[in-house]
C-alpha cells in the first residue's frame, strides 16, 4: 500500500512541480505587481511600496478602459459567433465525405497553422488603405476605397474579421470530429420518422453537439481574450483607440511608453484573467446542470 502511494506521488510530483512554475509562481507575480507601485528602479531592484487596489482604482477611473472593454467585448463576441457559425457549416459540409473532402479539410487547416505574425502581416498587407488587396478589388467593381486599418470605424473590423479566419480552422476541426461521434442509428431514426435534413440537425445534430459546443466556445472565449499579436501588428490598437482591447491596453502601459506602468498594465491583465475564470465557472455549472438533468 505505502508502495503504491510512493509510485503515485512520484508521478504526480513532477506535474504539481510543473503548474506551480509555470502557472502559480506568473500569477502570483501578477497579482504582487497589481498591488504595489513599480518604476523601472523597484522593477529592478525591489522595494516597491504595497497601495493595494490603487492600480485597479486607476485603471477603471481612466477613460481608455471603457473603450477596451467594450472593443474586446465586441472583438470576442462577433468572433465566437462567426467563427462557431461558418466552422459548425464547414463541419456538417465535410461530414458527408464526399471526393476530396479530406484534401480540402486539410488546406482549411492553413490559417490556423500559420505563425500568428505571417498571418496578421498578410491580412495587414490585403487591407491596406492605397495598395491592399480588398481596396484593388473594391475599385475594380466600381465601389469607393476603405480606411481598413486607418479609420475608427473600420479597425475594430478588420481586425475582427482576420481573427475569424483564424479561428475557424480550429472550430472546423472540433465540431467535425464531434458529428463524427455522433451514432448512425440516431439518423436513420430519424429518417424513419420522416424528419427531414434542417428537422435533423434541429433536432439531432444540434443537441448531440451541445457538449463539443460548449469546449469550443470556451476555449475560443479564453483565446480570443487574450489575443494580442493579430490587432498590434495590424492597428496598433488605434487609430485613437478604436481596436485597443484590454490585451493590447495592458502591453501598451508596461511596454508601449518611455515611462512603463507595470502596476495598472498587470491590474488589466488581472481583469482579462478573472473574466476567463467567471467563464469558466459559468461552464462548469452549466456542464453539471446539463448531467443532472
Amino acid at each position: 500500500m505505502l508502495r503504491t502511494r510512493l509510485a503515485g506521488w512520484a508521478f504526480l510530483l513532477p506535474l504539481v512541480a510543473y503548474l506551480l512554475a509555470c502557472y502559480a509562481y506568473p500569477l502570483l507575480t501578477t497579482v504582487d505587481l497589481s498591488v504595489r507601485d513599480y518604476t523601472v528602479r523597484t522593477f529592478v531592484h525591489g522595494g516597491a511600496p504595497l497601495i493595494g487596489i490603487g492600480n485597479y482604482l486607476t485603471v477603471f477611473a481612466d477613460p481608455t478602459f471603457g473603450t477596451a472593454l467594450l472593443n474586446t467585448t465586441v472583438f470576442t463576441v462577433a468572433s465566437l459567433v462567426f467563427q462557431y457559425g461558418i466552422g459548425l457549416a464547414l463541419a456538417v459540409f465535410f461530414a458527408r465525405n464526399f471526393r476530396l473532402s479530406a484534401t480540402l479539410r486539410a488546406l482549411f487547416l492553413v490559417p490556423w497553422l500559420l505563425p500568428l505574425i505571417v498571418s496578421a502581416s498578410t491580412w495587414a498587407w490585403m487591407l491596406n488603405s492605397e495598395t491592399g488587396l480588398v481596396n484593388a478589388l473594391l475599385t475594380a467593381v466600381g465601389l469607393d476605397p476603405v480606411n481598413w486599418l486607418t479609420a475608427p470605424g473600420w479597425s475594430l473590423v478588420a481586425v475582427t474579421v482576420a481573427n475569424i479566419w483564424i479561428g475557424v480552422p480550429f472550430n472546423l476541426v472540433v465540431l467535425h470530429s464531434g458529428l463524427k461521434n455522433i451514432p448512425a442509428q440516431v439518423y436513420e431514426a430519424s429518417a424513419l420518422d420522416g424528419a427531414g435534413a434542417w428537422q435533423t440537425f434541429r433536432h439531432v445534430t444540434f443537441p448531440m453537439l451541445r457538449p463539443v459546443s460548449a469546449v469550443t466556445l470556451l476555449l475560443g472565449l479564453v483565446y480570443t481574450l487574450k489575443v494580442f499579436d493579430i490587432i498590434w501588428i495590424m492597428t496598433r490598437g488605434g487609430p485613437n483607440g478604436s481596436s485597443t482591447t484590454l490585451a493590447t491596453w495592458s502591453y501598451e502601459l508596461g511596454f508601449g511608453s518611455m515611462l512603463p506602468r507595470f502596476g495598472p498594465s498587470a491590474a488589466v491583465g488581472n481583469v482579462l484573467i478573472l473574466i476567463a475564470v467567471v467563464a469558466g465557472l459559468l461552464y462548469l455549472r452549466l456542464q453539471r446542470r446539463q448531467e443532472a438533468g
